[in-house]
């Protein structure tokens, strides 16, 4: 890995297994990580702001930057357009700053074709039945769009062979606390730390 540059984390899970929420946290509590606010067509939900939750464009500006190549991945998710800026991930890596998406298997695939790279890690809740009940609590979605969300949950965990970590979030704080391990991991490795002063030494250079 080339010295200098940042690292980056993603991480996927189905819809209602907190990864946005650990996501957020954990870039608030480790020292050089930013989390990527996502592009969406979506409507602001209660309590949004954008800007801080996602930047929320028009359709037709979305599909702008999609023709501009200005999404370094994008994907339609029940019926909205997400996508993550290429300009400001190349911008934030390019200057050394480690960044964390939260994005859905297929934006994920595409990010690590950019990012090869990129340590995934997938997020499961501890069953079913509590998905059920975290997607029910937030209030977010009809009892049909409840069921919708768990069918595709049964589709797209079947992806988590494909990341490098896999974290049950049964307690939140336990979730966040393996997340961060994950990343301090990361930049512990021989090849991210800059070590030329060490090497001078031990060439000689004194």
């Amino acid at each position: 890995m080339e010295r200098g540059r940042g690292l980056v984390f993603v991480v996927s899970a189905p819809s209602g297994a907190g990864k946005t929420s650990l996501c957020r946290d954990v870039a608030g509590r480790l020292p050089n990580l930013k989390y990527a606010i996502s592009y969406t067509t979506r409507p602001p939900r209660v309590g949004e702001v954008d800007g801080r939750d996602y930047f929320f464009v028009g359709h037709d500006a979305f599909q702008d930057h999609v023709e501009k190549s200005n999404f370094v991945e994008w994907a339609e998710i029940y019926g909205y357009l997400y996508g993550t800026s290429r300009a400001w991930m190349a911008d934030q890596v390019g200057h050394g700053v480690d960044v964390i998406l939260d994005l859905d298997t297929q934006g994920a695939q595409a990010l690590r074709a950019v990012y090869p790279d990129a340590a995934s890690i997938y997020l499961l809740p501890p069953s079913l039945d509590i998905l059920r009940e975290r997607l029910i609590r937030r209030q977010s979605d009809t009892p049909e769009e409840v069921e919708k969300r768990l069918q595709m949950a049964c589709i797209e965990m079947e992806s988590y062979r494909q990341y490098d970590y896999v974290i049950v979030n049964a307690e939140y704080t336990t979730a966040r606390t393996e997340i961060e391990a994950i990343i301090l991991a990361k930049r512990a490795r021989i090849g991210h730390i800059d070590l030329t002063w060490l090497d001078k030494i031990l060439g000689g250079d004194l």
